[in-house]
């Protein structure tokens, strides 16, 4: 039997190629996006019976800054993450991966985002590859969401 289209939809995964980044209010392109996390700290519990009926796992969210790093190309006049990483400021941050049309489907947003380095590919005169610039960022306060 045959799927509908919205059932093919819903069942084929997304490509990562597809997303864009949104910092404050202004968008931004980036080649490259690693280190999406959300993660929580856990304790093991071990009591008097553990023997008997095992440990316990609890699970606590503790604000925690977790490394993100960007990739994008250097263009000419393009100096919003030089600017970024002299300010000091928190931004928030949004990533969003779209589906085939370029509407976000599943955004991870960051509510704290610092910049804290930014640096570039190597120059080579031998090679002819584009230069890259990298920017690390320590976020705090990711969350999922998934959008309609």
């Amino acid at each position: 039997m045959a799927h509908s289209r919205s059932e093919q939809r819903a069942s084929h995964p997304l490509a990562a190629y597809n997303f864009r980044v949104v910092v404050g209010a202004d968008a931004m392109s980036f080649a490259k996006v690693s280190g999406l996390q959300r993660e929580y700290h856990t304790i093991t519990y071990r009591h008097g019976l553990s023997f008997l009926e095992g440990e316990q796992l609890h699970k606590y969210q503790l604000e925690k800054f977790t490394p993100i790093t960007f990739e994008r190309g250097v263009t000419i006049g393009a100096a919003f993450l030089h600017t970024w990483i002299e300010d000091m400021k928190p931004r928030t941050l949004e990533v969003d991966l779209c589906d085939e049309r370029g509407l976000p489907v599943l955004a991870w947003r960051l509510a704290r985002a610092f910049a804290v380095k930014l640096s570039a590919s190597a120059l080579d005169a031998r090679s002819n590859e584009v230069v890259i610039d990298t920017l690390e960022v320590r976020a705090c306060g990711v969350s999922v969401v998934h959008l309609p």
